[in-house]
């Protein structure tokens, strides 16, 4: 195996291109694993650790960009996710342990797709968009497009992400991602993405995305219709929860059966839009 460190993004593109068989490495929290395993064994690993342009978080224009190789401890740390966008931030903060959150990057995580995480959910819920650059250029695939299945997301051959945009929309919203697990740093039995905006003590915006709940995140229409317009109350938010308890489809497994995944999503919903609201009012 060869391991090559490109510079700038065009050189990693030019290297994807040129063997056939190369995986990009960037922190390696879940690449490194998968080799030790033997599931995976590329003649090429391309480091992106080594192009500045991947890394760091930036405000422009209303919108947070988030480099591909940022490691989880950063976005967790940055003031600028705040309202919408804290959704992101808490879903950083929730990652496995400090050790994970100082090596991953939320590009890897996101490429790995695996909808028991915690970035995919989020990113739905904040209505974020995945920035990634190929032999084509640049294109823009909203987070809700970019997870596609179990481990799968909509990238094409020679394609790489370079970055994660989060909107700070709706303004004045508040955001919050709720996990539920069997302990401190396990990957969530389910979670909850909620971005919400209250005006008069009525909601006047929901976006909520479940995760663990499916082979990708979970988001229906009809239970954030069911939410706006109504004071958050118990049973308008029972009800909202049993729609998207309905559109699940989550499997059973050692961290719970797909039953009892659908009886948590309705609790969960309640008390992550809870958490969203608090933070709103400070």
């Amino acid at each position: 195996m060869r391991f090559v460190e490109p510079t700038t993004v065009d050189e990693a593109l030019a290297i994807l291109a040129s063997e056939e068989d190369a995986r990009c490495i960037a922190g390696g929290a879940t690449l490194v694993a998968m080799l030790n395993a033997d599931l995976v064994d590329p003649e090429v690993l391309v480091s992106l650790r080594r192009i500045a342009a991947l890394d760091g978080i930036s405000d422009d224009s209303g919108v947070i960009r988030i480099g591909a190789t940022t490691r989880h401890a950063t976005v967790a740390a940055d003031a600028r996710l705040a309202g919408p966008a804290a959704v992101v931030r808490s879903a950083a903060e929730q990652i496995a342990h400090p050790a994970i959150r100082n090596m991953g990057t939320i590009g890897g995580a996101i490429c790995h797709a695996d909808p028991a995480a915690d970035f995919p959910a989020a990113l739905v819920a904040a209505d974020a968009t995945i920035e990634a650059r190929g032999p084509n250029g640049i294109r823009h695939v909203r987070a809700e497009d970019f997870f596609v299945d179990y481990l799968e997301t909509s990238l094409t051959s020679g394609e790489i992400v370079t970055a994660v945009l989060v909107p700070r929309t709706p303004a004045g919203g508040s955001g919050h991602h709720l996990k539920f697990s069997r302990v401190d740093g396990d990957y969530a039995t389910i979670s909850i993405s909620a971005v919400v905006k209250v005006e008069n003590g009525r909601c006047v915006y929901a976006r909520v995305a479940v995760g663990s709940a499916g082979p990708k995140p979970v988001r229906a229409e009809a239970a954030e219709k069911k939410l706006v317009g109504s004071g958050l109350d118990a049973a308008t938010v029972k009800e909202a929860g049993k729609i998207l308890a309905d559109a699940a489809d989550p499997v059973d497994d050692v961290r719970g059966s797909s039953e009892y995944r659908r009886l948590v999503i309705p609790r969960l919903l309640g008390r992550a839009l809870e958490l969203a609201q608090e933070k709103a009012n400070g």
